[in-house]
């Protein structure tokens, strides 16, 4: 009588399949989130970027409440004059300011240097950076529109007869100009020494070119020297499509050139952001000076 054999396989140990990273817009979004659990956690950034346009205002249009902005017997009510700047200027804060001084102090407390450590990719980093600016601009411009609206009767751009085309200039102002404020704060977030003195640096920087770019003050009863540099620089041209969004159509005489140049307007942030992403690439660091 034969007997079967069997010749038994071995059993080769299972190996753990590595499970994939999430995608780069999924690390994003949720990069974005964690930034803004971060920022509403620091009360006093929270309150200064969201009420200080508010507040300013706020301010300006009481204490001119009245008085009207006029050139070659044409005014506009001063609350409504003033607006456009106020918004100009919110994204540029909450831009521009809020990321070279927030990305300054990571670099400076070791943070940069631990997300660098993990999986993260950098564009995830960035994008989060990017959706924290975008909604704090939102909320924060949002806020104003609803103050100049109820409390001091300022027309809104969708109540006017061509609301249509002003939205859409609204719309691409405030995208651009959000992008442009965002990368451009990246770029100067590398140059002060350490996070201790960020605010130092930036805070003259933002100061003078509120004064001479039309925020604070009627941009057509400036210096012209000081139109000449104003006009080097971003926030001009954001006040001004602004301008050219919640003023009525005959205000453009009050441009010193007689028009709302939106094509200059585009021109002139795309180039921004072009520059600002360029210098961003070359000279962001995820360490100090002094770590390597």
């Amino acid at each position: 009588m034969s007997t079967a054999t069997t010749t038994a396989r071995p059993v080769r140990p299972s190996t753990p399949r590595a499970s994939a990273l999430p995608g780069v817009a999924r690390l994003g979004l949720a990069r974005t989130g964690a930034e803004l659990r971060g920022f509403f956690r620091e009360r006093d950034a929270v309150i200064f970027v969201f009420t200080y346009p508010v507040i300013m205002l706020a301010i300006f249009a009481t204490v001119f409440d009245g008085q009207e902005q006029a050139n070659g017997g044409y005014g506009v009510p001063f609350a409504q004059y003033f607006l456009p700047g106020m918004l100009a200027t919110g994204i540029m804060l909450t831009g521009f300011q809020s990321l070279a001084v927030s990305i300054a102090v990571e670099r400076d407390d070791g943070t940069l240097k631990r997300l660098r450590s993990t999986p993260l990719p950098a564009v995830a980093y960035f994008l989060g950076k990017i959706g924290l600016v975008l909604v704090t601009a939102v909320v924060q411009s949002a806020l104003l529109l609803a103050l100049a609206a109820f409390a001091f009767d300022v027309p809104m751009p969708w109540d006017m007869p061509d609301g249509a085309a002003r939205v859409a200039t609204l719309a691409w102002v405030f995208v651009l100009g959000c992008a442009t404020g965002a990368v451009c704060g990246v770029g100067f977030s590398s140059l002060p020494r350490s996070g201790k003195s960020v605010t130092a640096i930036v805070t003259p920087v933002v100061l003078v070119l509120q004064f001479i770019s039309g925020v604070f003050f009627a941009f057509f009863a400036l210096p012209s020297w000081m139109q000449t540099v104003a006009s080097l620089f971003p926030l001009k041209w954001m006040a001004q499509g602004m301008r050219s969004v919640f003023l009525p159509e005959q205000a453009v005489a009050l441009e010193p050139s007689g028009s709302w140049q939106h094509g200059a307007t585009a021109a002139v942030l795309v180039a921004w952001l072009v520059v600002g992403l360029v210098v961003g690439v070359r000279t962001f660091r995820w360490r100090r000076r002094d770590d390597g």
